[in-house]
């Protein structure tokens, strides 16, 4: 069995309080920041200026929200 076929149960098990909060208090590792860091200079390079970063959120909710099922109210 692959890795990822072993980590699909892992995706839908409900974390206890304590599995939680120490996820959320880890501190965050140089490879992990570094990646966050790298993403961010893409990001920035691909929409350089704060229209062409908001004309990509737009496009990106409205791409969203058609995938999303119609609300009732």
């Amino acid at each position: 069995m692959d890795e990822r076929a072993r980590r699909i149960p892992d995706v839908d098990r409900v974390l206890s309080a304590e599995e939680t909060q120490a996820y959320l208090h880890a501190p965050v590792s140089d490879a992990e920041r570094e990646n966050v860091l790298a993403l961010v200079r893409w990001f920035r390079r691909r929409y350089p200026s704060p229209a062409d970063r908001l004309a990509y959120v737009r496009r990106a909710y409205a791409r969203w929200r058609r995938t999303q099922p119609p609300r009732t109210p």
